[in-house]
């Protein structure tokens, strides 16, 4: 599982990881209620659910961890996480502190990877970089990821990503420890 402020880059870490070992890992699609971006593809980047949808996920337990971020709510599906588990995959779970803290209390054996912003100052950068988000809402997001940053203590790992690569390896490592563990 990894968290982070929103911006920090988990989307393309994620990528790199799914990329060098395609077969032993795979990416849990969440589900959530925002809007989708211009790149993003439905079932691929995200399944686009609307509020009363996701409200019924929640009343009959069908999401793992979920969480509201910044006006939106997402979440991870149970039951792709089982069957990716079941097909033998170490499943990656991209999400937010919040939904950190429920797979902490929920699933014992998750390995929790924090990924950092090298500063807060990069953050903002590369949240105004996607030029998707008002002003209003990178505002929300950095005094969210002020708060997130502060709850990194409990994770099993922090990975600053100050170059992709680098931090890919880094996770990568921790991964391939976890299955040894």
């Amino acid at each position: 599982m990894i968290a982070g402020p929103s911006g920090v880059g988990k989307g393309t870490v994620v990528k790199r990881l799914l990329a060098r070992d395609p077969v032993r890992l795979a990416l849990s699609v969440s589900v959530t209620t925002r809007a989708p971006r211009p790149d993003e593809v439905d079932g691929v980047h995200y399944r686009f659910v609307s509020d009363a949808d996701f409200d019924r996920m929640i009343r009959d337990d069908e999401l793992l961890e979920w969480a509201e971020i910044v006006g939106h709510r997402s979440g991870t599906p149970r039951d792709a996480v089982e069957r990716l588990l079941d097909e033998g995959k170490d499943v990656i779970l991209e999400i937010d502190v919040q939904g950190a803290e429920q797979i902490r209390d929920r699933v014992p054996g998750a390995a929790l990877i924090f990924l950092a912003p090298p500063t807060l100052d990069e953050l903002e950068r590369r949240l105004r970089g996607r030029g998707t988000e008002s002003e209003a809402s990178i505002r929300r997001r950095l005094d969210l990821a002020a708060r997130e940053l502060a709850e990194a203590s409990w994770f099993h790992a922090s990975v600053t990503n100050d170059d992709v690569d680098r931090a890919a390896d880094e996770v990568a490592a921790i991964i391939e420890a976890s299955r040894t563990a």
